[in-house]
């Protein structure tokens, strides 16, 4: 499976830059797009501009580069988006994760401090960097008088599966339980039975919340109930506990199965690429209606795209962030990775990257579609605002896509319907989404996000959308810099326990239930408005405002022949 995931990043209207990093073991090829002028920077994954951004006043208390959302972009001045800095079961010791942190442009960034990290302690509780996989199975199977931290629990079902498949870890541990409570033998010490029966329906029912899908396999459930059964003869109230943690479950994974044909449904009426739109550009009255014609209102239009973003987030579960990145372990001496391809499962965090996409281009299309300059600057000046109102509310993706479908080069090209728009605030919201220093300004910005939540009164102020391709490309960096396995064998736990912060902090964020009212038609439009092909959005372009050198008059009339032949 290819996981594609463009990164539209241009800071400034010129021309793209692509690089391809491709991993061949992993199978993912990301495409980031860059401005020119950037240049990598293999220290810090990421990358930079060339020329250091001008810095601008602040008012977020932690750092001077970034404003915080809802400070400064705009009349709507709320408190800064809450959400707990990072989940809630992962904290660093400096208050904020990995995903958060970042150094300041032209400064190192500072060394992993030694030491033990929370949720990575043994039972005897000595801090773990590595282990044997047998020492960490048997850390996570409770006893009478032991249960292991929540953060640990998370982060091994989290990562285990890199190694062992899920009905082969419950089996691991449920044997481990039969013979360490000798649930074997009759009769049972009902005394110490019953303190651990407590113990290990915690575990089952934290496995079957965190991780449901794991359960549609039924050997899971086979195990669940098997361990249940035996330790049932002491209290019959253990089965009515199994049968609620089962009902929750079912329900659970009913709602997920829903999800998925949604997406799939989306995905059908969001292909919709209509080139031949171009050909009646210059035909009143349009036949295509517009965004402007659907909704005029900035803040609605952020409030309806944080609904459609809202909904990504949710379908998003925690595993998928490892099984897009699966790889071949090579100390591992079966021929296979722990899952297949075909049960390797990332169509949710695939459609949420499609989405993306689709609104850089739906951005580009209403910018190109209307055949008049001053229509075209009052499309620009609306996102401009719509991109403010996404950043004072928290939310980073839209934000983000609406400057990439502002910054391609069929919409960057148009100078005079630019030179007609008043683009301030945009140069304000390119700066906060600058790249340099590993989008410094951005992370920033996002702990200002965080922090808000912290304190937060209601749901409105609770929403942290990250920028979605940022996080991934983190996570993609932190799987590629660190094996899985170390020479001795042993499980590069402290890897594991970094990756658990970064999706945990991400699992808090996407529990928010969003505050504002559907509006359907706006949302109907949203993922279903015919969207130009790249060739398209260049076609129309060009018919908006004439070639300017040899090279696009080439281009144009290919584009011509090629495009509205098909029509």
């Amino acid at each position: 499976m290819c996981l594609l995931m463009k990164y539209h990043t241009q800071t400034c209207r010129s021309s793209r830059v692509r690089l391809d990093r491709c991993h061949r073991a992993a199978k993912v090829r990301i495409t980031l797009i860059i401005p020119q002028g950037c240049r990598w920077s293999p220290g810090r994954p990421g990358w930079r501009l060339a020329t250091g951004a001008e810095t601008r006043r602040c008012v977020c208390a932690e750092a001077a580069t970034a404003p915080a959302p809802g400070a400064c972009l705009g009349k709507r001045k709320t408190g800064m988006p809450q959400t707990v800095c990072s989940g809630t079961m992962f904290t660093t010791p400096s208050g904020f994760s990995p995903h958060l942190a970042c150094a300041e442009p032209g400064e190192e960034e500072e060394a992993p401090q030694e030491g033990p990290v929370p949720g990575a302690c043994l039972a005897d509780g000595s801090p773990i960097t590595s282990a044997s996989l047998d020492t960490l199975i048997q850390n996570l199977v409770p006893t009478a008088d032991y249960y292991p931290e929540k953060a640990y629990v998370f982060t091994f079902l989290l990562s285990a599966r890199l190694f062992i498949p899920p009905p082969d870890l419950l089996a691991r541990v449920c044997e481990l339980c039969i013979k360490q409570q000798q649930l074997d033998q009759s009769p049972l010490d009902t005394a110490k039975v019953r303190k651990f029966g407590p113990k290990i329906l915690q575990l089952l029912t934290e496995w079957t919340e965190t991780f449901p899908s794991d359960f549609r396999d039924e050997k899971m459930v086979g195990h669940l109930k098997d361990i249940i059964h035996r330790i049932a003869a002491c209290d019959e109230a253990y089965w009515k506990t199994l049968n609620q943690v089962l009902q929750k479950l079912n329900q659970r994974l009913a709602l997920m199965s829903q999800g998925e044909e949604s997406i799939v449904k989306v995905s059908l009426n969001a292909s919709s690429i209509s080139d031949k739109l171009v050909a009646f550009k210059t035909k009143p009255p349009p036949i295509q209606k517009d965004m402007l014609s659907i909704c005029n209102d900035p803040y609605t239009l952020a409030q309806q795209l944080t609904h459609v973003e809202l909904e990504h987030l949710r379908r998003i579960e925690p595993e998928e962030f490892v099984q897009a990145f699966v790889q071949k372990d090579p100390l591992d001496g079966t021929q296979q990775p722990c899952f297949s391809d075909q049960k390797k499962k990332t169509s949710n965090l695939e459609a949420y990257v499609r989405w993306f996409n689709r609104l850089c281009y739906l951005v580009a299309t209403e910018i190109c579609m209307p055949a008049k300059k001053k229509q075209r600057a009052q499309v620009i000046e609306f996102f401009i605002d719509v991109a403010r109102e996404c950043f004072n509310i928290g939310n980073f993706n839209s934000l983000m896509a609406i400057i990439s479908g502002m910054n391609m080069s069929p919409v960057s090209r148009l100078k005079k319907t630019w030179g007609k728009a008043k683009t301030a605030k945009f140069y304000i919201l390119e700066h906060q989404m600058d790249p340099t220093g590993n989008f410094y300004n951005y992370r920033t910005a996002l702990r200002g996000a965080a922090h808000r939540s912290q304190t937060a009164n209601s749901n409105r102020e609770r929403i942290v959308i990250p920028f979605f391709s940022l996080l991934i490309k983190d996570i993609y960096f932190l799987n590629e810099g660190c094996a899985n396995r170390l020479p001795t064998g042993h499980v590069n736990f402290e890897k594991f326990v970094e990756l658990a912060r970064q999706v945990g902090e991400f699992m808090t964020w996407k529990q928010v239930e969003c505050p504002f009212e559907e509006d359907r038609a706006i949302l109907h439009y949203l993922h279903t408005a015919p969207i130009f092909s790249e060739d398209g959005l260049y076609l129309a372009s060009y018919e908006s405002e004439s070639p300017e050198n040899q090279v696009e008059k080439d281009r144009w009339k290919a584009l011509r022949s090629n495009v509205l032949a098909k029509t």
